[in-house]
């Protein structure tokens, strides 16, 4: 399959994403705003059920083939016979050529800090024994150019709130923008969208809205991915995690500031943060005390 033209963005128009709700503000008037649509989207490798996730809908394929990726039950090499998406039965059914059955695997599981789909099977760590990301050097330049981008582009964030986005860039170049109520979910529609395109990640630059927790850290260092930043905060299992394979973590980016806690000697600092207007109220997205 081609790959598409990129940018791939959100479009906080695209019918079903959202809708509108008539309430009551703080001085008993009516109002009417946009609220996010959730629904259910249940995830078939082949003959057998694996998950159910609370989605906002939109992408099932890339979901669907990001989460089994990520999950270490669609491999590298795997050959895909069909990725069948039902709208009406809201079930995505991605079929290999090698037969596949992770029943025990299934019932081994570990409940994470995730939200949609936080769940990982088996060990956590499964699959980053002896993974050693690339040394990609990063420039703050472009971590501000990318803020700033991200946080103006017009999205169902910036309409409606309630939702987490994450984007694959490429130093100061957004390339794909995906959203979803749960940040795993963000992160998995990216992982599904490079295995789809055989995107190569070891240039690029994984942004996130979520908080950076062990699953995400995981799942960045997963899709090969050397570069991890959020506006949001950290936890210490996710800084660990970073360190032990070499992501280059960086959280807290919020106008002229950020924290690097893992990688700060592959950070090439070219830009002085006092040239860094601060972000305006508008544009302001998560924070890390926000965060859903």
């Amino acid at each position: 399959m081609p790959v598409p033209p990129l940018p791939l963005l959100p479009d906080p128009n695209a019918p079903g994403l959202t809708r509108r709700v008539t309430g009551f503000d703080q001085t008993g008037a009516e109002t009417e705003i946009a609220v996010v649509e959730e629904r259910p989207l249940t995830i078939y490798l082949n003959r057998q059920e694996v998950v159910t996730a609370m989605t906002i809908g939109d992408y099932p394929d890339y979901l669907a083939l990001g989460f089994l990726r990520n999950q270490g039950m669609l491999l590298a090499d795997d050959v895909l016979t069909g990725v069948d998406y039902d709208e009406e039965i809201e079930t995505v059914v991605v079929r290999t050529e090698r037969q596949t059955s992770y029943e025990e695997k299934m019932q081994k599981k570990t409940r994470t800090s995730g939200c949609a789909v936080g769940t990982v099977f088996g060990d956590m760590m499964e699959g980053l024994e002896g993974l050693e990301l690339p040394a990609t050097k990063v420039r703050t330049s472009w971590l501000y150019a990318l803020a700033r981008q991200i946080n103006t582009t017009p999205s169902l964030y910036l309409e409606a709130g309630a939702i987490h986005g994450t984007v694959l860039c490429q130093e100061d170049r957004p390339l794909v923008y995906m959203e979803d109520v749960g940040r795993h979910n963000a992160v998995d529609k990216i992982a599904g969208f490079m295995f789809r395109h055989d995107v190569g990640a070891a240039d690029k630059i994984l942004y996130t809205t979520g908080r950076l927790t062990s699953e995400m850290v995981i799942k960045t260092a997963m899709m090969g991915i050397p570069v991890l930043a959020s506006r949001s905060g950290f936890t210490a299992w996710g800084v660990e995690i970073a360190r032990q394979v070499g992501l280059t973590l960086i959280g807290r980016m919020r106008g002229q500031r950020f924290v690097c806690l893992s990688g700060e000697d592959r950070l090439i600092r070219d830009v002085d943060p006092a040239s860094i207007p601060e972000d305006s109220r508008k544009s302001r997205r998560k924070s890390a005390g926000e965060d859903a």
